[in-house]
C-alpha cells in the first residue's frame, strides 16, 4: 500500500511507479466503480437541472423587462396588459447613494467576527464590526463584472460593512428585488470608463437608464416570480453540492487512505 507519498509530477517513470491500492477481488474493483458510476450519473443529471433552470430564468428575465428601446416586455401578467407603457428612469431617481457612509478597512486592522466585509463583487472577509444594519443593493465600483448575467449587483441585508469597491444603494421607487435582476442583466460594461482599474463612476452610476412599470403592484409581481425562481435554483444548487460532498466522503470510506 501506500506509505504517504505524494504523487510525483512531470516524471513519467516516477508516475507509473506510482503505488495504486487495488482490490484483490475484481468484483470489488467492479462493485466500487459501478458505485462512483453510478453517483456520477446523478451529480451530471444534478447539475444539467441546475443549468437548464438557471437558462430558464435568463430567458424570462429577456422577456419580462422591456428590450432595449422598447417601453413594454414581450411577456407580462394578463392583469397588467392594459396598464400602459413602462416610465423610464434615471438609476439616481429611483434610489438614495450611501456611498459617504461606506469606508474600507486594511486587511492588516481587521479583526475577526461575524460581520460581513463587502466588496465589489460580494463578502470578502468577516470582521467585528459594522457600519450598515438594514436590506441595500450594492453595484461593483471597480474590480468587478459588469457584463450580461454577471454578479453586477446584489442585495444585502442585516449587519455588515461595505469598503469603497462597491456603491451603496437604496432603492427607493424601485422595489431592490426587481432592480438587482435588471441591473444583473444589464450590459454595465458601456458605462465603466478608465482602465488603471477600469470603474463605475458615481456619476455614471446615477445615469444608468432604468425601465419600471408604471403600477409598483407590477413590481412587485415580478420581483416575487423571480424571487420564487431564484429559491428553486438555489435548493437544487444545494442539492448539487450535497451530492458532490456525499461522493467525496465516500471516496474517502471505499479508498484507503495514505498512511504518514
Amino acid at each position: 500500500g501506500a506509505k504517504g507519498v505524494k504523487m510525483p509530477r512531470g516524471d513519467i517513470n516516477s508516475i507509473k511507479e506510482y503505488p495504486v491500492p487495488i482490490p484483490p477481488e475484481t468484483t470489488e474493483q467492479q462493485k466500487i466503480a459501478h458505485c462512483l458510476s453510478s453517483l456520477d450519473e446523478v451529480i451530471g443529471l444534478q447539475a444539467k437541472k441546475v443549468q437548464a433552470l438557471k437558462q430558464h430564468k435568463k430567458g424570462l428575465m429577456q422577456q419580462l423587462f422591456p428590450a432595449e428601446g422598447e417601453t413594454t416586455p414581450r411577456l407580462r401578467f394578463p392583469e397588467f396588459r392594459e396598464a400602459g407603457a413602462w416610465e423610464v428612469k434615471r438609476l439616481g431617481e429611483v434610489c438614495d447613494v450611501l456611498d459617504n457612509l461606506r469606508k474600507p478597512v486594511a486587511r492588516t486592522k481587521r479583526n475577526p467576527g461575524p460581520y460581513p466585509y463587502y466588496g465589489a463583487s460580494g463578502a470578502i472577509d468577516y470582521i467585528d464590526q459594522y457600519i450598515f444594519d438594514e436590506r441595500l443593493l450594492l453595484i461593483g465600483e471597480d474590480g468587478a463584472k459588469w457584463l450580461p448575467y454577471e454578479k453586477t449587483a446584489f442585495i444585502v441585508e442585516g449587519q455588515y460593512w461595505v469598503n469603497n469597491h462597491a456603491h451603496v444603494l437604496r432603492p427607493t421607487l424601485a422595489i431592490d428585488t426587481l432592480l438587482e435582476n435588471y441591473l444583473t442583466a444589464l450590459d454595465i460594461s458601456q458605462h465603466i470608463t478608465g482602465a488603471a482599474p477600469p470603474k463605475l463612476t458615481l456619476d455614471n452610476l446615477r445615469l444608468i437608464w432604468v425601465p419600471l412599470p408604471p403600477k409598483r403592484d407590477e413590481q412587485q409581481k415580478i420581483a416575487h416570480c423571480l424571487s420564487s425562481l431564484d429559491e428553486v435554483i438555489g435548493l437544487e444548487s444545494h442539492k448539487l453540492d450535497a451530492l458532490k460532498n456525499l461522493k467525496k466522503g465516500l471516496m474517502q470510506q471505499l479508498f484507503p487512505q495514505e498512511v504518514a
